[in-house]
């Protein structure tokens, strides 16, 4: 890793993988998908700092995809992934979406997403 913030970065993302495992264990859900949001983001601002760079304050995956340079180099999955991530950040917190949300994260889908999310931050960090 080439500084001090891409490893600050990696760090708060692997917390907040470890982190979306225990909720997973306490039925938590939501948090599920809030916290795999939370470590997608933070990998992809790892990579933006790589080079010194202060990433941008947003939480919108597929911009700090394009501002990370990985637009062409995301797989399907990955892509897909970001696209599933995106809206359990903030609707996930807001109860006009909560209920809709909660719907969607089932034992078995956050156990999927956990996979994939995992996945996603071993390959970020091959990446560095």
């Amino acid at each position: 890793m080439s500084t001090d913030k891409t490893k600050y970065w990696i760090e708060m993302a692997e917390y907040d993988i470890e982190s979306a495992k225990v909720m997973q264990r306490g039925d938590r859900y939501l948090y599920v998908g809030f916290l795999c949001h939370l470590t997608v983001e933070k990998a992809l601002k790892a990579v933006i700092s790589k080079d010194g760079t202060t990433p941008l304050k947003t939480h919108t995956l597929t911009l700090l995809e394009e501002l990370a340079g990985l637009k062409d180099t995301l797989s399907d999955e990955q892509k897909a992934l970001l696209d599933e991530l995106h809206p359990l950040n903030i609707e996930a917190r807001y109860s006009a979406y909560k209920d809709k949300i909660a719907e969607i994260l089932t034992r078995e889908f956050c156990e999927n997403l956990i996979v994939r999310t995992d996945a996603f931050l071993l390959w970020i960090k091959q990446q560095l």
